[in-house]
């Protein structure tokens, strides 16, 4: 993305952050994840807590859990409805309550996903083979085969986006391409037909991008993260492995040091605190690692204990579900009877 299409999108993105603080009432936010490992820090940092800070603010927030895109770039899904039950188990316990947040499953809203067919009319090949993610995913595999349904994975988040009458969508700057998809497809359908959507706005989020343990992007597949759901004492080994440099005393320089950086920063998230602040008398990397591994312990004690609750009760999860696919099976059919309106293809 251009920086000053960026630019224009960050500044919009300050300007509706400061009003839904004042009129929460006006916003809808749609967001969710695909079902393809345990969530870890690094989501509960860059995602979860967001959307708990929008539900608490009065915000009207949706979550799906993005099963049907598991299929996207995956041969073998896995065991979709135990990864289904354990992402939902990874949100309740983070703060999410169902009865202000509904959670639904994509595969569960017939009507979302026949949305699909309409918006696909709107987005040219060249357009989707252009996307910046999409583009990331073809090279990523090395010369196998790509799905059609990874080509019109930005549309699929359009219909997810759009269904519901979302009008903010929390994402990072890599997510914006994805976005302007959606804002598309809502300008097109009004202009080939009539207006149904409102184009959606960005909430950019302003958390740091938390590397792993290893120095590199957090990632569920590189085994470099901590998750929600680890015991105490398997993010002290987590954390004892981290990467850190040879140097005994303990800086915080993001550029010259980043292992004892990410570490300072996961501390800091955790207590709240300065990264350079906790740095201060600090001596070597043994001191340091206790400290991130107690700060971890400490902030996610709570919500391990509740997440354990919720894993032991699948038939509470189930039944959470049932009632989200409920309110979105509503939402989306309301949406898909105008979209049948405004294309005349009503025939009663």
């Amino acid at each position: 993305m251009h920086d000053s299409s960026f630019h224009q999108a960050a500044t919009r993105s300050a300007e509706v952050e400061a009003d839904l603080r004042l009129h929460p009432d006006r916003y809808r936010v749609l967001t969710g994840d695909r079902p393809t490992g345990a969530l870890h820090l690094g989501h509960y940092f860059g995602t979860l807590a967001n959307r708990v800070r929008l539900q608490d603010l009065g915000v009207q927030v949706l979550l799906v859990v993005a099963d049907y895109q598991v299929i996207t770039d995956r041969d073998d899904p896995g065991d979709l409805r135990a990864s289904v039950l354990d992402l939902l188990a990874d949100q309740l316990a983070a703060g999410i309550d169902p009865a202000r947040t509904p959670v639904f499953a994509h595969s569960a809203v017939p009507a979302l996903n026949q949305l699909l067919l309409p918006f696909l009319s709107l987005v040219s090949v060249a357009e989707l083979e252009r996307n910046p993610t999409v583009k990331d995913e073809v090279e990523a595999t090395h010369g196998r085969t790509v799905s059609g349904l990874m080509l019109t994975y930005p549309v699929h988040q359009a219909a997810d986006i759009l269904f519901c009458g979302a009008n903010l969508v929390p994402v990072g700057r890599d997510q914006l391409p994805h976005l302007e998809v959606t804002r598309d497809v809502a300008r097109r359908f009004g202009a080939r037909y009539s207006p149904v959507f409102e184009a959606p706005d960005a909430l950019l989020s302003d958390t740091p991008l938390l590397l792993g343990l290893d120095g590199h992007k957090m990632s569920k597949s590189r085994g470099n993260t901590i998750r929600l759901r680890d015991d105490e004492d398997t993010t002290v080994r987590a954390v004892r492995g981290a990467l850190t440099d040879g140097r005994r005393d303990i800086t915080y320089e993001p550029a010259t040091r980043p292992g004892v950086a990410t570490l300072l920063e996961l501390a800091a998230l955790c207590t709240d605190r300065d990264p350079a602040d906790l740095a201060v008398g600090l001596d070597g990397a043994a001191a340091l690692k206790a400290l991130v591994a107690e700060a971890v312990n400490e902030r996610f004690r709570g919500l391990r204990a509740r997440r354990r609750e919720l894993a032991a009760d699948p038939g509470y999860l189930l039944g959470v579900l049932a009632d989200g696919n409920a309110h979105a099976n509503a939402l989306a059919q309301a949406t898909l009877d105008q979209v049948r309106e405004a294309m005349g293809t009503v025939y009663r």
